[in-house]
């Protein structure tokens, strides 16, 4: 937990009383007003784009990509609210963060970030942070989960939107100074060349970089100001059933994936690695809900196999695609929860 600011000092002292400031004056009517902007109730984020390579040039600035959940948090005069990147309400669940952001120095403020669980060797682990919270759709709270803040929005009654990137970390280093321990902390801008910084952290087993254009706006929505490129492939498949197993965890064989073509559904093969005693136990409960008669997507002749709604929505590690379209080495890494609104991976038409 991060430490309270410490208490305020005593008052200055003359030697017969103390120093006061002189009775406030009637404001002039005539005296303009200093423009303040609006707070915004929520902001929808910017996204990155996926790119098999870093970009090239001066524009580009790095970070550290993270594994958690995304995250706004509102510094308001009336409070502390944490959104998701659906605009849920979450601050309950965070309440390490909740505390730290009462104490950063600023009376208003959105910050923008993830929130994440670091494991043993520092590095984001995107299960560890369900665990923390109940697994998907549990009710917990985590004061585990810390918050890597890498955008500022709004500061102190000023949109920042409009503002370009240096402008933004500039202010938001000064709230949140590098090489913190607090339970928010800055995701540090990295300068370095993007090949050379993706090969260390691919080396260091992290999921990888975030490119992001210094010049420009904050811009919601996926427009290529941000950039994503990643050590390992991982991105959110709809779990479409599972074969069963007389010997796996939980009875599950391997899982069977589907991606979006449009308005369809495409099966993309199956994942059978990646479970643990307690991940393999919520899965089935979670599936056993949701079990159908007949395959939501035509599947292939399967043994043994269980079909399920297409509701819930799997994070899927792997290395590469098969000529036929389907996931090659994949392993299972989590359910994502509705609240984080993750994107289904679209197969090109």
């Amino acid at each position: 937990m991060t430490k309270p600011p410490r208490k305020p000092s005593k008052p200055l002292l003359r030697d017969d009383a103390p120093i006061r400031s002189r009775p406030r004056r009637q404001r002039d009517p005539a005296q303009p007003n200093l423009p303040l902007d609006p707070m915004p109730a929520r902001i929808e984020p910017c996204l990155a784009l996926l790119r098999a390579k870093p970009p090239k040039g001066d524009d580009w600035v790095y970070e550290i990509k993270w594994d958690g959940y995304r995250l706004a948090v509102h510094i308001e005069p009336t409070g502390i609210r944490i959104l998701t990147r659906s605009g849920l309400d979450w601050t309950h669940r965070f309440p390490a963060i909740k505390q730290a952001a009462m104490w950063l120095p600023v009376g208003t403020a959105i910050l923008d970030g993830e929130a994440v669980v670091l494991d043993e060797q520092g590095r984001s682990d995107f299960g560890l942070l369900q665990q923390s919270l109940g697994g998907r759709g549990g009710k917990k709270s985590s004061s585990d989960a810390i918050f890597m803040a890498f955008d500022l929005l709004y500061f102190d009654g000023h949109d920042l939107r409009k503002s370009v990137l240096d402008e933004r970390r500039h202010l938001l280093e000064d709230l949140v100074p590098a090489g913190g321990e607090g339970d928010i902390r800055l995701s540090e801008e990295i300068e370095a060349d993007g090949d050379q910084l993706l090969a260390s952290a691919c080396e260091h087993r992290l999921e990888g970089i975030i490119a992001k254009r210094r010049n420009a706006p904050y811009r919601s929505g996926r427009l290529g100001d941000w950039l994503k490129i990643k050590c390992v492939q991982s991105d959110s498949f709809v779990i479409v059933g599972y074969e069963r197993s007389t010997v796996a965890r939980a009875g599950i064989g391997r899982l069977l994936l589907a991606a979006r073509k449009g308005k369809k559904l495409v099966y993309v093969g199956g994942v059978g690695t990646g479970f643990n005693e307690r991940s393999a136990a919520e899965l089935r409960e979670q599936m056993d809900k949701l079990m159908i008669g007949k395959p939501a997507v035509d599947t292939g002749r399967k043994r043994n196999a269980v079909f399920v709604r297409p509701e819930l929505v799997a994070e899927i590690e792997y290395r590469a695609w098969t000529h036929d379209g389907k996931l090659r080495h994949a392993s299972y890494k989590g359910l994502r929860d509705v609240q984080d609104n993750a994107a289904v991976y679209e197969l090109q038409s």
